[in-house]
């Protein structure tokens, strides 16, 4: 009998990589082609099809050109890994979203007009401007940047604090926790006019807002994470001979960091929303001050590129947490399906 051929099994078929949930979406190279074509196809229409507008469309094309080279860097590395391969083939239809997302955008404003100026300014316009301000935008994120983290770090802090106070100690829960629920509802903004009367410089009340916005979401989480921390833990603790700090510190503490994190990940989100309304009123730097700026001139597209340059940073400090809640949280791979 004739020694049957096996077949060789695919990296997608594999069950220690497609068997992964996190990267659920289709593991065919067809898509990875389409996400290439897309942006090529971005490029061609912004390179042959005339212009209704007038457009510097150079840095644009420049940028396209560097995605589209990105592109085929990360698929060439993706042949290699499959570790990496998985989780470039899950984003492929996104990718793909996105260039024909581009498409449209300069088909509705540069080539066409449907979309009215100055409202409405052509994605090459945008990147254009955020090129020839990059000096001016650079400066501006650093300024948001400082003073969102010395509002973040400090009310996180705060947070933890009072969050571990409230849910270890029956006195501290008994006085915070009215104060917490009363304030949280109130929208850190709301408290801009005192705080402008309050405070002395107009980054101290960015400060202070920050400060209000992420010590809410910290606190109550972090104090419901203590406080359901499950009895028999203490008591296996004890049995031990564990004192009351061996408790808070190592038992309590512990079982309460995801909710710590979901916290900081919800504090970072309002951190950020009030971190561009304080800077609007007041501030002399930061890219709030940018928006502000721009919008009294009617440059809509510096006030687009500024907004995108804060979705970036906002994903990439959501991204940084999420790396440190991964790390932190390693124990939990063994347990959470």
């Amino acid at each position: 009998m004739a020694k049957q051929r096996q077949r060789k099994t695919a990296w997608y078929e594999d069950p220690k990589i497609a068997g992964d949930a996190a990267y659920w979406k289709p593991k065919s190279e067809i898509w990875v082609w389409l996400a290439f074509l897309s942006f090529v196809f971005t490029l061609a229409v912004n390179v042959f099809v005339p212009f209704a507008e007038t457009v510097k469309p150079k840095a644009y094309r420049v940028m396209l050109i560097g995605f589209i080279a990105v592109l085929i860097i990360l698929y060439l590395f993706a042949l290699k890994r499959s570790e990496f391969r998985k989780k470039f083939y899950h984003k492929a239809q996104f990718i793909f979203a996105g260039g024909i997302t581009l498409t449209i955008w300069d088909v509705l404003t540069a080539k066409t007009g449907l979309l009215p100026l100055p409202y409405f300014p052509s994605i090459g316009e945008i990147i254009n401007v955020m090129f020839e301000d990059r000096r001016l935008l650079a400066i501006s994120a650093l300024y948001s940047l400082r003073l969102f983290f010395a509002g973040l770090v400090t009310g996180t802090t705060i947070g933890l604090v009072t969050g571990v106070l409230i849910g270890w100690m029956r006195q501290w829960n008994y006085w915070l926790s009215p104060i917490i629920r009363v304030s949280g509802i109130i929208p850190a903004v709301a408290w801009l006019p005192i705080a402008l009367v309050v405070f002395p410089t107009s980054f101290t009340t960015g400060v202070f807002l920050i400060v209000i916005s992420s010590w809410f979401p910290v606190s109550s989480m972090m104090a419901q994470g203590v406080h359901s921390t499950p009895k028999s833990y203490f008591e296996a603790a004890k049995t031990l001979g564990a004192d009351n700090r061996f408790l808070l510190f190592s038992v309590a503490i512990p079982h309460a960091l995801p909710s710590l994190f979901t916290g900081v990940m919800t504090a970072t989100a309002f951190s950020f929303t009030t971190l561009i309304v304080s800077e609007m009123v007041g501030a002399k730097a930061g890219l709030g001050f940018y928006i502000n700026w721009a919008k009294g001139w009617g440059i809509y597209s510096k006030v687009y590129g500024a907004i995108i340059i804060i979705a970036v940073e906002f994903t990439l400090i959501l991204t940084l947490i999420g790396a440190v809640r991964n790390r932190a949280l390693r124990w939990q791979r063994g347990f959470l399906k």
